[in-house]
């Protein structure tokens, strides 16, 4: 797995780097050749916080957490990431890599994890109305909803904006 790591305001040791390398190589028994691993430093309000983001097959999986120190935090985005590809693994295991689920080597069996149940998808349909990211951001506020879908009105291109963590807002356009 290709391991892009990426220091925000702040140098990564090499020791540190060595260490990411050495714990999402855990990951090579799931993904094929060709999956990327993109791992982010940051210090934040005091914090240590590490996001990963690991891109396999079309598929994304991402875990960001802050702790006291860049180790915890790597130890609990791997956990929170098998957790996410177990916890999947019916409808994963077309995009991992075949016999990714299977004992290797003597080692020992892979826990079963309880699988979620189908997936009961509410629909929603509503007008698309072009409007600028502004008066879709009053939009998503008046509703109080996390993200609002709408049509940029100077683009024309179907857009969403969100609420993030940090209280400030997204804005998610298609790439062209």
């Amino acid at each position: 797995m290709k391991t892009t790591i990426i220091g925000k305001q702040m140098n990564v040791s090499e020791d540190l780097k060595e260490l990411v390398t050495k714990k999402l190589s855990k990951f090579d028994k799931f993904f094929r050749e060709g999956s990327e691993a993109f791992v982010t430093f940051n210090r934040r309000h005091g914090e240590e916080c590490l996001e990963v983001t690991i891109s396999a097959n079309g598929t994304l999986f991402r875990a960001e957490k802050k702790s006291e120190t860049f180790r915890n935090a790597l130890d609990e985005c791997i956990e929170s990431i098998e957790r996410q590809i177990r916890k999947n693994k019916t409808r994963l295991e077309k995009r991992l890599r075949e016999g990714a689920f299977e004992p290797t080597d003597g080692s020992e069996p892979v826990p079963e994890v309880e699988e979620e149940r189908e997936l009961i998808i509410r629909t929603k349909a509503f007008n698309l109305k072009p409007m600028t990211p502004e008066e879709a951001i009053l939009q998503m506020n008046l509703l109080e909803h996390e993200f609002f879908m709408f049509v940029d009105s100077s683009s024309g291109d179907t857009c969403v904006v969100y609420r993030r963590d940090d209280g400030n807002y997204g804005l998610i356009i298609p790439e062209k």
